[in-house]
C-alpha cells in the first residue's frame, strides 16, 4: 500500500526539470496580489457554509424574500437566519430594504447570481 501511494504521488509530478519561461512570465503577470487573494479566500469561506448556500439559492430562485419567508423555507428560526444574513450582508452578497416592519433581502448584484449559478452547474455536471 505504501508503495502505491508513493507511485501515485510521483505520477503527477514532472519527471524532468524543464521550466517554460513564457508560461512563467504569463503566470507572474496574472498572479493575484496578497490583498485580492485574501479577500477572495474570505469570500469562499463565507460560501463554504451549507446554510448560507441554501439561503442564497432561495434568493436566486425567488429574487427577493422577507426574513420570515426565508426562515420558514429553511425551517430555521428567524434569529439564526438573521445571523446568516448579517454575515452575507457584510460580505456584500446580499442587500436588504425595509418595507414597514418587514426586511426584504435579495442578492447584492448579478455577480452573486452568476457565481451561484456557475457553482451549481459545476456541481450538477460532476454528479451526472
Amino acid at each position: 500500500m505504501k508503495d502505491n501511494i508513493q507511485k501515485d504521488d510521483i505520477c503527477d509530478l514532472c519527471e524532468i526539470n524543464h521550466p517554460h519561461p513564457d508560461k512563467i512570465h504569463d503566470a507572474i503577470t496574472h498572479k493575484l496580489d496578497d490583498e485580492t487573494s485574501l479577500r477572495l479566500a474570505e469570500l469562499f469561506k463565507i460560501l463554504g457554509d451549507k446554510t448560507r448556500i441554501k439561503l442564497l439559492s432561495l434568493l436566486v430562485a425567488e429574487q427577493e424574500m422577507c426574513v420570515c419567508d426565508i426562515a420558514e423555507s429553511l425551517q430555521m428560526g428567524r434569529s439564526a437566519i438573521s445571523h446568516q444574513l448579517r454575515v452575507l450582508r457584510s460580505a456584500r452578497l446580499v442587500k436588504y430594504r425595509k418595507e414597514g416592519k418587514e426586511a426584504w433581502y435579495s442578492l447584492d448584484d448579478d455577480h452573486v447570481v452568476r457565481l451561484m449559478c456557475q457553482g451549481l452547474d459545476h456541481v450538477r455536471e460532476s454528479l451526472a
